[in-house]
């Protein structure tokens, strides 16, 4: 939980700045440089702002951006050093690596591997051996406070949510792009017939989305610029179809096991293999948790998982201006909606399919390896480069 508009270009970056200036309180200069994807579009993002939050220095603080250069580990690198009196006292190469996650020479940084089982398969075999359910998987090896951590979470979810469609005007940024969820949700409510529900997913995913644009809370779930699809679904099954907290909590336990595989095995660094990697892995998180909230088998909810990600396969990452606004803020409002799609789909069937999740994941990273670097949160290619054009 934090605030947007980018968890990889805001998140992480503040929480490195944090690390490093705690580790050297005495130094009276610090100097942070930006490389590749988080220099091309860090303006749009806030990267500085969020920097200058953390390290309240302006005068003593100096950000570069090396736009063209790309560190070896991740597009979003950057290096942090600190100075004394004009003495160089120690540098961190870091690197923002996906949802406020840090990697550096040690491995990642500030996380912990939990799990035996690492992949779909394994755990869809240990649940069948068992006779257990995703969240029995997840509830076996997460600490026992992992329920009212997520408690917390859905409350933040909820609290986004309330805010976002409430807030009217337009967001921040040159686009001038002005607010919907509000508007969404009364003319959902005024309607009748599937116009309504759908309308309800809208709004709901339009107003986490606009509150994540606007530099509000919100939680990645897995990123900023994916956070809107799964507490839209899940909101929308708690006004909609009448589902309680305790169930969707149970629910987020599932959506977060799938974000944990893909990111394990894969990635969710729209920098790195572009914004299937993100909103595809939240149209998975998403459809899985929807799948069991609504009484799916494991392999119900793996089949709504994978197809979930399956049909965001090679979405590109072309923020226009570098803001997490066009196309982000729609395409969480219409992936949310294939979400519950997807769920529907998988619980109409008895889970079995030829392409596991698993295959999609591996697919994913292959897609993502082989998308030009234009096309992957640097603002060089696609829409924003349409944009460009058409604003000249």
């Amino acid at each position: 939980m934090g605030y947007g508009p980018s968890s990889s270009h805001t998140m992480g970056p503040s929480r490195a700045a944090m690390y490093f200036s705690e580790k050297y309180p005495d130094a009276t200069k610090f100097r942070i440089t930006l490389y590749g994807s988080l220099a091309l579009t860090g303006k749009g993002h806030g990267t500085d702002t969020a920097i200058h939050r953390v390290i309240d220095r302006p005068d003593d603080t100096e950000i570069v951006w090396k736009p063209d250069i790309t560190l070896p580990r991740h597009p979003n690198g950057m290096l942090f050093e600190a100075f004394k009196n004009g003495a160089k006292m120690g540098s961190w190469e870091v690197y923002s690596v996906g949802g406020g996650a840090l990697w550096d020479e040690n491995g990642t940084f500030d996380t912990e591997d939990i799990y035996p089982l690492t992949t779909m398969t394994d755990i869809l075999e240990w649940c069948r051996k068992e006779g257990c359910t995703l969240v029995d998987y997840v509830s076996k090896y997460e600490k026992e406070d992992i329920f009212e951590y997520l408690g917390e979470v859905w409350a933040q979810m909820q609290v986004t949510i309330r805010n976002g469609l409430e807030n009217e005007g337009v967001l921040p940024g040159t686009l001038k792009l002005a607010r919907k969820a509000s508007s969404y949700n009364i003319k959902a409510q005024q309607s009748a017939g599937s116009s309504r529900p759908m309308g309800m997913l809208f709004a709901a995913a339009l107003a986490t989305s606009e509150e994540n644009a606007g530099g509000g809370r919100v939680t990645t779930a897995p990123t900023c610029g994916a956070s809107g699809v799964v507490p839209g679904v899940m909101y929308f099954l708690k006004h909609d179809q009448h589902i309680g907290d305790h169930r969707l909590i149970r629910g987020l336990a599932t959506a977060g096991l799938i974000g944990n595989i893909v990111k394990t095995n894969g990635s969710i660094s729209g920098a790195e293999v572009g914004c299937q990697g993100e909103l595809g892995t939240a149209c998975a998180m998403a459809a899985g948790a929807a799948a069991q909230v609504l009484g799916g088998t494991p392999r119900q909810i793996e089949y709504a998982a994978e197809m979930g990600f399956e049909h965001n396969l090679g979405l590109t990452c072309d923020p226009v201006c570098g803001y997490v606004q066009i196309p982000c803020i729609e395409r969480n409002a219409f992936v949310a909606q294939k979400a519950r799609e997807c769920a529907i789909f998988a619980l109409f069937s008895d889970g079995h399919h030829l392409v596991s999740f698993d295959d999609v994941v591996a697919t994913m990273m292959e897609t993502g390896r082989d998308m030009q670097a234009k096309y992957r949160e640097t603002g060089l290619g696609g829409l924003a480069s349409v944009y460009k054009k058409i604003k000249k």
